[in-house]
């Protein structure tokens, strides 16, 4: 099978991309736009696989897609590109609007064509997996139950609206033009390669360097935490075995307040690598600092997974303990790879900066 993943290159689009490189003997088409959020570094062991291939390429942009659907004849496609970033999303929705919604509106006018033009067998085996968040959910309060897959949408922030309308997106091209898709909404993902803007990789990152590690009001705030690799099992599993017209919740079963994760992350990492010593500190915790509460937060987030386990006989391998272990190791060993990404967002925002004052 020819697996066509859009956003490859990101934190979740890597680790599929290795997850299906490395343990299947299917090929994969990576596309993305290698925005800062992208990076191939994260695909390093698998570049010069026969069965994998790059191309970037916008979303936004149909020639250029259009070149990739005839290039390549994809099997199948699972999109994952997208913006992705709460905080950003609020300071500069315009660019969360154009990727999620207009990038999405693109990829399934070139699917549609696509898959018209193929023949009968071809058509009997195409999918549309469309990758998106619980966020589409909206707050579910602290005494709330978990979100099913056929719950309302009550979305909060331009980032979650702009997810909640590529999913409605995907379903009207599903009904109006009979794509044969598949939605999975998964929880808040961490663990290796996650770019260090979110919460665990931003903890680990600043704790490290003796820096304030910020938290938003009390970190009172619930999420659910899914073990990156346990969620590109399940993106493939659901590729292979999902009903069509069907949508899946993919959880960690993890429901810690922010501030819980952080003292957590701390305090393995007093005891994993105690320079906190030489920075004039006790504790790692020491460097917890509380901050202005950001515009709508939501309380809670969580997922009831009950469907995807009964149905494909999927749960996560890992818990929360055991993933934030292999995470802080992870970037223990790898605090270069931060620098790295970091650095080549700064010259990204110059280019762009220069750009705009021609």
């Amino acid at each position: 099978m020819k697996i066509l993943i859009t956003g490859g290159a990101g934190f979740i689009g890597s680790t599929l991309v290795k997850y299906i490189i490395n343990k299947t003997n299917n090929e994969v088409i990576n596309l993305d736009k290698l925005t800062y959020a992208g990076n191939l570094k994260s695909l390093e062991t698998i570049s010069e696989n026969k069965r994998y291939s790059f191309e970037k390429v916008d979303i936004k942009d149909l020639d250029e897609l259009s070149e990739v659907f005839n290039k390549y004849k994809p099997d199948s496609v699972m999109h994952l590109a997208a913006e992705s970033h709460v905080d950003r999303s609020i300071a500069g929705p315009e660019g969360f609007v154009q990727t999620n919604i207009v990038g999405t509106y693109v990829l399934l006018e070139v699917v549609r064509k696509y898959f018209y033009a193929l023949n009968k067998t071809k058509k009997s085996h195409f999918k549309f997996h469309h990758i998106s968040t619980d966020e589409v959910y909206g707050d579910i309060g602290f005494s709330g139950n978990p979100s099913k897959e056929n719950d309302t949408y009550k979305p909060s922030s331009p980032y979650s609206a702009t997810k909640a309308s590529s999913d409605h997106l995907v379903r009207s091209w599903a009904r109006t033009y009979k794509l044969p898709f598949i939605i999975t909404n998964s929880s808040n993902n961490y663990g290796p390669y996650h770019f260090p803007e979110k919460l665990i990789p931003l903890t680990i990152k600043n704790a490290l360097e003796g820096k304030d590690i910020p938290i938003y009001g009390k970190g009172d705030q619930i999420r659910d935490w899914l073990y990156v690799e346990d969620h590109a099992k399940a993106l493939y599993q659901v590729l292979k075995e999902g009903t069509l017209g069907e949508t899946y919740n993919i959880g960690g079963n993890s429901e810690k307040r922010n501030i819980d994760v952080v003292i957590q992350i701390c305090e393995l990492l007093d005891e994993m690598d105690p320079a906190s010593r030489k920075q004039g500190i006790k504790s790692y915790k020491d460097l917890i600092t509380y901050t202005e509460d950001r515009p709508g937060h939501d309380l809670r987030y969580a997922l009831d997974t009950s469907k995807i386990q009964e149905e494909l006989g999927w749960q996560p391998s890992e818990t929360f303990k055991s993933g934030i272990m292999k995470t802080i190791e992870w970037n223990l060993l790898n605090r270069k790879w931060s620098e790295d990404v970091l650095t080549a967002e700064d010259l990204q925002q110059e280019s762009k900066n220069k750009l705009e004052n021609l």
